[in-house]
């Protein structure tokens, strides 16, 4: 029992926190479970808890979710994980990872400056290359939570429909990303699936924590908290791309 004490613990930190702000579960649990457990397993676990956590997020903010931005994004998401399928095997990932923990805190610090900006409707056509960078990243690094919310911010001005839709498509991205990694054999192993069952039930507790919490919280210190964690990610990237 002892063993399970610290990753009950991370796991339910790191789910708490998506609950609470809509992402950021694999920047708290992959870095803190891999001091234990083997580092490529750990990404696989992340991303098997992903999608029914962040399914149950959104269901549990049902009524804030914006379908179309999903729909928007989706084509882009497919390519950008076939394409990440066929990178992973031919690219040193440091520099992208780099330029990517770069450009997510540069987005939280601009967010965070004291101004007031609608979110801009941009053309439906962006939402392809977006989509394609969510995918792409989400396969090679299993962490585009921010590269999700950084576009989202820019589409959504209601914080409570950002943190409902978030969810939603790291889901979908997660998804497809674990049907590339069992078309490649990499979710055979019965630790994972082990794990998954010990933990599952952990990290629902976890986002419905943080979804009790997000309700107490106003409005503009809640956008306050996603944008400092986006530039907590984007640091914690660029460091992890230095090392």
């Amino acid at each position: 029992m002892q063993e399970w004490f610290y990753p009950v613990g991370v796991v339910l930190l790191g789910y708490t926190v998506l609950g609470l702000t809509g992402f950021g579960s694999s920047l708290v649990v992959v870095p803190l479970l891999a001091w234990t457990w083997p580092l490529p397993d750990v990404v696989a676990l992340a991303l098997l808890m992903d999608v029914p956590a962040s399914a149950f997020h959104s269901g549990l903010n049902w009524r804030q979710v914006q379908w179309r931005e999903l729909r928007r994004l989706l084509p882009g998401m497919v390519l950008g994980t076939l394409l990440g399928l066929w990178l992973v095997q031919h690219m040193n990932s440091r520099w992208p990872l780099l330029v990517l923990g770069v450009y997510v805190a540069g987005v939280g610090i601009n967010a965070l400056r004291p101004k007031v900006s609608p979110a801009s409707d941009a053309a439906p056509v962006w939402a392809w290359p977006a989509g394609a960078a969510i995918g792409l990243v989400e396969m090679i690094f299993g962490t585009a939570g921010p590269l999700v919310v950084a576009w989202l911010s820019r589409r959504l001005s209601d914080v409570q429909q950002l943190r409902a839709t978030t969810p939603l498509v790291i889901a979908v991205a997660a998804a497809t990303v674990l049907i590339g990694m069992a078309w490649e054999g990499r979710l055979s192993s019965g630790w994972i699936w082990q794990r998954w069952v010990g933990l599952i039930g952990v990290a629902l507790a976890g986002v419905w924590l943080g979804h009790r919490l997000a309700h107490r919280v106003p409005v503009a210190r809640l956008r306050q908290i996603i944008c400092g964690l986006l530039v907590v990610s984007g640091v914690m990237l660029a460091l992890g791309a230095l090392r």
